[in-house]
């Protein structure tokens, strides 16, 4: 990888690296080792990322909301640490930018993989630990991800649609949503508009005094409708399993009873019947 890139990913990370090899190594992705052998893969770092960052949040909710019990201080990890969020973390910071893809993979849009970004975002945290130590990734965690805790912590759910639709964009399509926004007005009354985008589709549209109200309003808006569409879904796929659990029984009852148990005919039941009380 070219020096200028790692001084321009140092630079959007906020800290230079002592050992540069951690951070190209962070950034390989399998579809390029595969073509390049000598590269090793991000994968063994990707493993690691995702402990450093369990470790940092958690020790941070801990000490910072005394107030929350358990269950709460889980939700909130749970809200900011999962690969939806990476992905828009890695987002970003233009990390696609900078992963080594392979020719098929980079063609096919890997760059904007949520499952891809996700991976390399644990890759650089987990490299960030190597190179600079426990504060090093303390840093680097809380500066990417503090706002959105402070926001998980206010309560339960709370209102962060762009963070509930990109966590379940990236489950249902493997896509990040996209949004297009426009302002109008002087800068004293100035109103957003916001269009959120899925899979080339506009799915939701919201206003606002700022851009991330209008941003949040639209979020809103697609994120219920795609949470209705997954129901509509799940009721269509039960009522074809009830269907065929019907017409399975319908075909069982239709064939009768296997052979060998085929029952007794009524007349010939009432002479048996007969004939074992005539018996002596």
């Amino acid at each position: 990888m070219a020096e200028s890139s790692l001084d321009r990913l140092e630079d959007l990370l906020g800290r230079p690296f002592d050992d540069r090899t951690l951070l190209a190594r962070a950034l390989a992705h399998r579809s390029f080792c595969a073509e390049n052998p000598t590269f090793e893969s991000n994968e063994r770092l990707e493993f690691l990322g995702d402990a450093v960052l369990g470790l940092v949040v958690t020790d941070f909710i801990f000490r910072a909301f005394p107030h929350l019990p358990e269950g709460e201080l889980a939700k909130v990890r749970a809200s900011v640490v999962n690969a939806g969020v990476l992905a828009e973390l890695a987002t970003e910071i233009e990390l696609g930018t900078f992963v080594l893809l392979g020719k098929g993979e980079g063609l096919s849009g890997g760059r904007e993989k949520p499952s891809i970004l996700a991976d390399a975002m644990e890759a650089v945290l987990a490299a960030t630990y190597l190179d600079g130590g426990w504060d090093a990734a303390y840093k680097l965690v809380m500066s990417l991800l503090g706002e959105r805790i402070a926001a998980a912590a206010e309560g339960p759910g709370g209102q962060d649609y762009k963070t509930r639709l990109q966590e379940l964009a990236a489950r249902r399509f493997d896509q990040m949503p996209r949004y297009e926004v426009r302002d109008e007005g002087p800068d004293h009354a100035k109103r957003f508009y916001a269009n959120v985008v899925l899979q080339g589709t506009p799915r939701g549209r919201g206003e606002g005094r700022s851009k991330k109200q209008a941003e949040q309003a639209a979020a809103r808006m697609a994120w219920e409708w795609l949470r209705e569409a997954e129901a509509e879904a799940a009721a269509v796929a039960a009522a074809e399993a009830a269907d065929a659990a019907a017409a399975a029984v319908d075909t069982a009852a239709l064939d009768g009873p296997p052979n060998g148990s085929e029952p007794v005919a009524s007349g010939e039941a009432g002479l048996a019947s007969g004939e074992a009380g005539n018996a002596p």
